[in-house]
């Protein structure tokens, strides 16, 4: 397969034969998984203090012939206590901070997922399910030059020209407060996932500030930067340096 190389002024500078790799079959139980993984790993271990509800004086009354339960009763009164079915009483299966959250995956599972992911990147149907805007044909590539912009501007350009920036405008116009209690809690904001931009060897910082836009560089990409949310198919632009890159990985 071959796709057209795009200069950052709307020119052509030929064809790239595209690795293997974009002949990856479509495997969404494998991306899913390796997102769920990645994910796994920021999860922030929580739980209670070991000792809470045990704090307490409370103590069975002990013996029959009271004509009351034999539970855990305060001194100087009877209201029971420290157990879980008592008023006041301790949680009854706590959350545990030695809990294991992090969910593994196979090394071979893992490098499928993100091979199947880097196909998906020129299915349209699948750029299109997930609400993707763009004109022309995918994968877009763009020529060296467009590793060495250095403003915004140059890149909102360059974007405009291949037709996706659309998609950068449309991410810009979704963001929204958060419905629910996470809105106190630093992630007040919603937003949609626009383009992803692979680079050869350092991310384009010039990019980073676009709506929704990721930049990086061709060897940091994992799972949940091709498919945010599990789902396959983010309208991705590559740089001709980058699938040579990605030809040898």
């Amino acid at each position: 397969m071959k796709a057209q190389i795009s200069t950052i002024d709307g020119g052509s500078a030929g064809e790239i034969d595209l690795p293997a790799v974009f002949e990856e079959s479509y495997r969404p139980d494998l991306i899913k998984n390796a997102v769920l993984a990645l994910q796994s790993e920021r999860y922030q271990p929580h739980g209670t203090d070991p000792r809470a509800g045990f704090r307490t004086s409370a103590e069975s009354w002990g013996g029959s012939g009271r004509g009351v339960a034999q539970l855990p009763r305060l001194k100087n009164g009877s209201r029971a206590a420290r157990i879980p079915q008592s008023v006041g009483g301790r949680a009854a299966h706590p959350p545990k901070v030695e809990k294991k959250l992090v969910r593994k995956i196979n090394k071979q599972e893992k490098r499928l997922a993100i091979r199947s992911a880097i196909a998906a990147t020129m299915n349209e149907e699948l750029i299109s399910a997930r609400g993707h805007l763009f004109e022309g044909t995918v994968p877009v590539v763009f020529d060296d030059a467009f590793e060495g912009l250095t403003s915004a501007k140059d890149v909102v350009a360059a974007l405009s020209v291949a037709g996706v920036y659309a998609d950068v405008e449309r991410s810009a116009n979704s963001k929204k407060v958060r419905a629910g209690r996470g809105k106190m809690r630093g992630r007040r904001y919603k937003q949609r996932k626009s383009v992803l931009i692979v680079t050869s060897e350092t991310p384009l910082r010039a990019a980073v500030n676009l709506a929704g836009v990721d930049a990086v560089a061709v060897g940091q990409l994992n799972a949940e930067l091709l498919a945010p949310g599990t789902q396959a198919g983010r309208l991705t632009v590559w740089t001709a340096g980058a699938l040579k890159k990605l030809e040898m990985m």
